[in-house]
């Protein structure tokens, strides 16, 4: 059984990647080979070209192929309107919860004990769930885990970075995004308790930390809705020694502009080339919306950053990526306002292949050379991850010489191979 699931497993993606037919595909391989073992390495050779070339072995994750059409998420042009607000009985009467009932009148108001409690009677969560997430908003009190560090992959450098859990989940729909593996949460969750979570933060920040809301939420998809931004600004204006980062896919800064702040607030954006945005991140902001927002929040007074993450490889890639860089550093002119770059290319855990390929069944991020990596997630190759390094550092070196850039969630033979020529750093 183990064998027939990886065979079938290679010839279907084979097949889909490059479109040439799975008559043709197996009679093709079965004309040079004749035993399981060597028409596994055939296939592995036809799967992954560059892999077989440049890596000593080939650590491939095939699991059992499985689909259900059903399980295909549906993108609409629909604005974001939740059809059920579900609000713990301890924050009924708060701000959030009136702010949501009063922006969201036509959505099923349901009061519940806990969102522990509901979770518990309402059952297992599976795809089907995840998908109709934005469904469903639950406005709740957190009480535990206000922060966190970054659980930062095993055997990555890493950046130090410090996580505030203000909500979880996003209302957009990333083809690769890693939540994708949490397919057991009921919707998105907003936390009430805005004030805990600045008392806390007087209490957890010390001077250099980097803290940010936006690992497990976007950190101002939703925030003309939450109103964080303005609280948690106010609070770390007096706190000089930390810097706190909003991180985003939107271009909704209008809570931003015009707010008194200090230059330890960072507003940072996600970046891909045009074609991965529109194919791959759907609901997000358009590409020329969030370097305009950068630019504005730049003439507000604020450092911006930009995160190329995940670098995605493909036909064309170099060109795209290439454009990019230049679109950013052609709409940043100010050097002195860009607080760092971030570079990591794609990777996510294996448990999220299926899902992915069943969540959308019409993406290609698939398709690009992904083997179990150094922290067992699937990655591309060291050597093609070292190339698409090199590439996108020469590119913004090009531009500047000065502005920080590092490497996230990335082991310490890249990032030791990549600093003498250009000046990475291990945390900004």
């Amino acid at each position: 059984m183990n064998k027939r699931q990886e065979l079938v497993r290679l010839v279907y993606e084979v097949d889909k990647r490059d479109n040439r037919g799975l008559r043709t595909v197996i009679g093709e391989v079965s004309q040079r080979a004749s035993t399981y073992a060597a028409i596994k390495n055939e296939l592995l050779r036809l799967r992954f070209p560059y892999a077989t070339l440049h890596e000593k072995s080939i650590r491939a994750h095939l699991p059992r192929l499985h689909s259900n059409p059903r399980h295909a998420v549906r993108i609409t042009n629909a604005p974001f309107y939740p059809k059920n607000l579900y609000i713990e009985e301890a924050v009924y009467d708060g701000f959030l919860s009136q702010r949501v009932r009063g922006l969201f009148p036509g959505a099923a108001i349901r009061k519940i004990t806990s969102l522990k409690d509901y979770t518990k009677q309402a059952g297992p969560y599976r795809i089907a769930a995840y998908n109709k997430r934005r469904d469903n908003l639950f406005v709740i009190r957190e009480q535990f885990d206000f922060f966190k560090r970054c659980p930062c992959t095993s055997g990555a450098v890493s950046c130090g970075y410090h996580i505030m859990n203000l909500g979880f989940g996003c209302p957009y729909e990333c083809t690769y995004c890693y939540l994708q593996d949490y397919t057991n949460a009921p919707g998105l969750l907003l936390s009430a308790n805005i004030d805990d979570f600045i008392a806390a933060l007087r209490r957890y920040a010390k001077p250099g930390q980097r803290v940010g809301t936006g690992e497990f939420t976007d950190s101002l998809a939703m925030d003309h809705i939450t109103q964080y931004s303005p609280a948690i600004i106010d609070a770390v204006r007096d706190l000089p020694g930390i810097t706190f980062e909003f991180k985003t896919k939107s271009a909704n800064i209008g809570n931003l502009l015009g707010r008194r702040h200090g230059r330890n607030i960072v507003i940072s954006w996600s970046l891909n080339p045009l074609k991965i945005i529109e194919e791959n991140e759907f609901y997000a902001a358009p590409l020329e919306k969030r370097l305009a927002a950068a630019l504005e929040c730049t003439g507000a007074g604020y450092r911006v950053g930009f995160h190329f993450d995940p670098i995605l490889h493909y036909a064309g890639w170099d060109t795209d990526y290439a454009d990019l860089v230049n679109r950013l550093f052609d709409t940043i002119k100010q050097r002195s306002s860009i607080a760092w770059i971030s570079l990591g290319t794609l990777r996510f855990n294996r448990a999220i292949k299926p899902v992915i390929e069943n969540r959308f069944p019409d993406t290609r991020i698939l398709d690009g050379e992904l083997l179990i990596g150094f922290d067992r997630k699937l990655r591309y190759p060291h050597t093609m991850r070292l190339s698409l390094y090199e590439r996108m550092l020469s590119l913004i070196r090009k531009r500047s010489r000065a502005v920080p850039v590092y490497l996230c969630m990335e082991d310490k033979a890249i990032c030791n191979a990549l600093r003498p020529a250009y000046g990475i750093c291990a945390r900004p």
